[in-house]
């Protein structure tokens, strides 16, 4: 028979197909098991409804009844905008529940656990739960820091550039690193960048992938000085892919006005700190909107601003087997280090090949 390991990596699998498509809710997976044979599958679906377990639980149907149930998120115990899935459970006659990671919502956090236990299902908890946890780093830190878990994109030469000395960028990564990037896209709510990489390139943010060009995130662009006008890219297409441009600038102001006559929402008087925008105010508000996954692709001084203020959760490195020179434009810029104890060290989580180029991924050292 196969191990509740097995099983529970299926249903991992299976909660990455909701990855930036279910926020505020986690994204998770679910598989029903009866006589060591799947008879059950579900994740979460777009908006967060319905669960992963009510979509496993009407795929099996009769045959769920003394079956296992593989969940990676412990199931849920209250009554939002659905009935709770530990409920779902009990009344299908499940014998077993097997789940990865506790839930840490105040609503749930245990009280799931507690209602099928008291209704006599064998319950298996933590089992593979660091993946889980890797998983849903989102909803984990939007639950814990009240702020969205953020994923850093560089693209640079091998020696750290960006940019030739003029400013030219394009394109420095391939074709096949620039398909991933697109992927990574879909992967997360929101992807944020600064007015300077808009006004200095004009780009769409979009994903421009067959098949995932309906999963585009929400666009963000920070704009203390709300320098954004409505025949940029991100601006024009408003109406299509949503677009959010956060300014210390009042709502009232005509330039907002403006912009937000072409679709482009503004989030205004947002407070500034050493003549930037306030990144830890910008991220509480994009954790009010329910934003859990935030995708930055920006230039050196705002990943700089991430990197200072231990900001990003997992850093993405596309690296070209190119050399650009002391005088090219650098990724990251002053960090004002004194002591080599001080700087922001990460471990590598993940390295592949992407035609020419190198993605390396990376989380915080603890």
């Amino acid at each position: 028979m196969q191990s509740d390991t097995t099983f529970m990596r299926h249903a991992l699998a299976l909660a990455r197909r909701g990855l930036g498509r279910v926020a505020p809710n986690p994204s998770v997976g679910c598989v029903i098991v009866r006589n060591g044979e799947i008879v059950g599958r579900g994740w979460t679906q777009e908006g967060g409804r319905p669960h992963a377990e009510v979509v496993a639980l009407a795929d099996a149907g009769a045959d769920a009844a003394g079956a296992t149930v593989y969940v990676s998120l412990e199931p849920c115990a209250h009554h939002g905008a659905s009935p709770p899935c530990s409920d779902a459970l009990i009344a299908a006659g499940v014998a077993r529940v097997v789940y990865a990671l506790r839930d840490p919502d105040p609503r749930v956090d245990g009280a799931g656990h507690g209602k099928l236990a008291a209704a006599g299902i064998e319950i298996v908890a933590g089992v593979l739960e660091k993946e889980a946890e890797e998983l849903n780093i989102g909803f984990l830190t939007r639950i814990r820091k009240n702020r969205p878990a953020v994923t850093l994109k560089l693209a640079t030469s091998l020696d750290g550039k960006v940019a030739l000395a003029n400013g030219r960028s394009q394109w420095i990564t391939g074709t096949g690193a620039r398909a991933v990037s697109h992927q990574i896209r879909a992967t997360h709510d929101a992807i944020l960048t600064g007015i300077g990489t808009v006004l200095a390139d004009d780009p769409a943010l979009t994903c421009r992938l067959p098949g995932l060009t309906a999963r585009s995130p929400l666009r963000v662009v920070l704009d203390g000085g709300l320098r954004l006008t409505p025949d940029r890219e991100v601006a024009e297409t408003a109406h299509e892919v949503p677009t959010l441009a956060i300014t210390a600038v009042s709502e009232d102001d005509p330039r907002a006005t403006t912009l937000k006559a072409v679709g482009v929402e503004v989030a205004g008087d947002m407070p500034v700190v050493d003549g930037r925008l306030d990144l830890e105010a910008v991220l509480k508000l994009l954790a009010e909107r329910g934003i859990t996954r935030l995708m930055v692709e920006s230039g050196g001084e705002l990943a700089t601003a991430f990197l200072r203020r231990e900001l990003v959760d997992e850093l993405v490195w596309f690296r070209a087997p190119a050399i650009i020179g002391e005088d090219g434009v650098g990724a990251v810029r002053d960090l004002g280090l004194e002591l080599l104890e001080f700087m922001p060290r990460f471990e590598r989580r993940d390295v592949r090949s992407v035609g020419e180029d190198l993605v390396e991924t990376y989380r915080p050292r603890n």
